[in-house]
């Protein structure tokens, strides 16, 4: 064989045994160094520092010594994988089983992505409370993000733990109007983190059976063009603003999620309101099995609401309890948006003026908002069924329905509420003019109420044939679903209305009004039963 073909020969085998065979690179803050290649337990890598530098090929793993803290912050630019083949940051077995952790105390975030696809991040441990700190930014557990327009995909993050995210140190007071504001107006620490801009497109996301607490916005925040987006099974607990938000999504599922005390005002870092999930300008998503409990703040901080500018939000077979803000929120210009099969358990207890609350918890509201100083209107097409809402002597149980709301169907509801109930007006920044008015397109039937006072006479709609009685629940103020199984066969069983579209409504929702399953998963047969739950 001549020379050149030796030569030939060795360059492909070189080529295909860099771009074929995927490569474990490891990573060992007290036996490394960045002078080792890296490439086995034995000569692992020592830092950060020399994960974000180095040029990572698709199917590559980064594995950290577990048990190990590791200071400073990964940050990958341009790096991509393939579908089948992504790059992995994952951890393998040293100092002992717990997940290796990022302090990226000091820098602003621990792990950040710009223009990346076919990265997975997964069983990793993430903190960043404070330290040095720019003029203006935020700090960010995990941060993906865009610069240059194009197509990306495939990302995700999957078992992670991201915990004291905080951008500024300990001590730090917020003045008492940061509260009042939007969205905040000061810098924060958020958990996860998605910013798709400059014309650029996600598709592919899955963010799944992470535990993400104690950070001073938002759990899980995701803004941008995104198609497919995948939010299952989290834990998201002790955020100082919302649990999760979500905009600028086509399709999505957020299912399975436990998220508890949004809007925790526990640290003076925290904003101290915030929903369990709330989404805005969307278009497709499913939000199912979840639980949203405790949001507190002085407005806003409901279990889940839908806000502006969102077509075909689907809230069904959640509980949603204890929540300040209320249970059922749909604003304006909203279009073909439901919440059926939930479980509402004594929302709504904020009372306007007192503490600093500005606006009063509700666990009905058809708002017409789209905006401070836009003319309102809307909600659209907004399905109301089978849900089960349950509140306690103590609370008066509080609804509003904007006279710009037009196309509304609630049926098939057991209102099972204890004490007082009050209309009220809408509230965010001017609350709606008093008055009467006749809305469109209505269906407000064959709904079973505690009492006939449950449901205020002031209220705009009002139910055309309503039912009185007690479903008798297994155990009335209590914190689990099955608590709220109706015994009385006789007011529930096969009494419910098959469910129509809204007259002038020749869409509905788009996966059917027809449900199949309650929220326990018993098949329905028959008419459906009122309420959340079919009795077997």
């Amino acid at each position: 064989m001549s020379i050149l073909k030796q030569i030939s020969t060795i360059s492909v085998l070189l080529f295909l045994s860099t771009s074929v065979f995927a490569t474990d690179y490891y990573v060992n803050t007290k036996s490394g160094s960045d002078e080792n290649n890296g490439i086995s337990p034995q000569k692992p890598w020592k830092t950060l520092s020399k994960v974000s530098s180095f040029g990572f090929k698709p199917g590559d793993n980064i594995l950290l010594a577990s048990g190990q803290e590791f200071k400073g912050t990964i940050v990958w630019n341009n790096l991509k994988g393939k579908k089948l083949k992504p790059i992995i940051i994952s951890s393998y077995l040293s100092d002992n089983k717990e997940k290796p952790t990022i302090n990226a105390k000091g820098f602003l975030n621990g792990i950040k992505l710009t223009d990346c696809s076919h990265i997975k991040i997964e069983g990793i441990t993430i903190m960043a409370d404070g330290g040095k700190k720019p003029k203006k930014g935020m700090r960010c557990g995990i941060l993906y993000t865009s610069i240059e327009s194009g197509n990306y995909s495939n990302i995700s993050i999957e078992n992670c733990t991201i915990k004291n995210v905080f951008f500024e140190n300990s001590g730090f007071q917020r003045g008492k109007d940061e509260v009042k504001s939007a969205n905040g107006t000061q810098s924060y620490g958020w958990g996860i983190r998605f910013l798709i801009k400059n014309k650029s497109n996600l598709k592919d996301v899955f963010v799944q059976s992470n535990r993400i607490e104690n950070v001073a916005h938002t759990g899980i925040k995701i803004n941008g063009r995104i198609n497919n987006l995948n939010i299952l099974n989290n834990k998201v607990f002790k955020t100082g603003g919302p649990g999760m938000q979500f905009s600028g999504i086509t399709n999505g599922l957020v299912k399975g999620n436990d998220i508890n005390y949004s809007g925790s005002n526990d640290d003076t870092r925290k904003w101290g309101r915030g929903s369990g999930m709330w989404t805005w300008g969307l278009d497709t998503m499913i939000i199912e099995h979840n639980s949203f409990r405790n949001a507190n703040g002085p407005a806003d901080s409901a279990g889940c609401h839908i806000d502006f500018n969102c077509k075909n939000v689907i809230v069904q077979y959640n509980v949603s309890e204890n929540n300040a803000g209320g249970f059922a929120e749909i604003l304006g210009n909203n279009w073909n948006c439901a919440y059926r099969y939930n479980i509402s358990i004594n929302d709504g207890h904020r009372v306007k003026k007192k503490g600093i609350a500005f606006q009063e918890g509700k666990i009905f509201w058809l708002s017409g908002f789209v905006g401070k100083d836009r003319k309102r209107h809307g909600p659209y097409n907004s399905y109301f069924y089978n849900n089960t809402i349950y509140t306690k002597n103590d609370l008066v149980a509080k609804m509003a329905v904007a006279k710009v709301a037009e196309g509304v169907l609630v049926a098939n509801n057991i209102f099972y509420i204890e004490g007082k109930s009050k209309a009220v007006l809408g509230d965010q920044y001017q609350p709606q003019e008093a008055g009467e008015a006749t809305l469109r397109n209505v269906v407000f039937e064959n709904n079973l109420f505690l009492k006939a006072e449950n449901w205020p006479t002031g209220v705009l709609i009002k139910d055309e044939s309503p039912i009185l009685g007690n479903p008798q629940f297994v155990n009335a103020g209590g914190k689990h679903i099955k608590d709220y199984t109706p015994t009385n066969s006789k007011l529930i069983k096969n009494k419910g209305i098959e469910i129509p579209l809204i007259p002038g409504d020749k869409k509905g929702l788009f996966i059917g009004v027809k449900v199949k399953k309650d929220i326990l998963g018993n098949e329905i047969t028959g008419l459906p039963d009122m309420g959340a739950i079919e009795i077997k």
